[in-house]
């Protein structure tokens, strides 16, 4: 019974998405966080907390075994001095209201600046719709690799 239950629910869930991905409103939302993930390390390299731009004014990250990240100043801090790096991100699936909030689950796979692979790992990140466009408010990350 239980097993029914899953399998119907699955059902319903892939239908929803299969049908927001059809959405005019939807595919203009994924164009635009598509350009905003393609400028993400970009503006991560600079080191001049440009990246924050990406970002609601209250916005958290939840980086892998750490503790939440929270507001500008602290998100500032957690960014400055990274690594300079490449990241590439698949977007895998996009739901949620595109007046509001949506979700998106990617696949990221993060280089040196020579093309080196260094990661890969998974996202999930909450989008808000802001005056000034869409902007991150939560950022779950994490490698597919063991923690060292």
């Amino acid at each position: 019974m239980k097993k029914m239950f899953l399998l119907m629910m699955l059902s319903v869930v892939a239908g929803v998405c299969h049908a927001q991905s059809q959405d005019p409103a939807m595919q203009d939302v994924r164009k635009a966080i598509e350009a905003s993930n393609a400028i993400y390390a970009d503006l991560a390299n600079k080191n001049d907390g440009s990246i924050l731009a990406r970002y609601t004014e209250d916005a958290c990250l939840f980086p892998p075994n750490a503790a939440p990240v929270c507001g500008r100043d602290q998100m500032a801090k957690f960014f400055k001095d990274g690594p300079k790096v490449h990241c590439t991100f698949t977007i895998q699936h996009l739901y949620g209201d595109p007046k509001t909030f949506v979700t998106e689950e990617s696949y990221y796979e993060m280089t040196d600046m020579n093309g080196k692979s260094i990661d890969k790992g998974k996202v999930i990140v909450i989008w808000k719709k802001t005056g000034a466009g869409w902007k991150m408010y939560r950022d779950m990350f994490s490698s597919n690799f063991p923690a060292k």
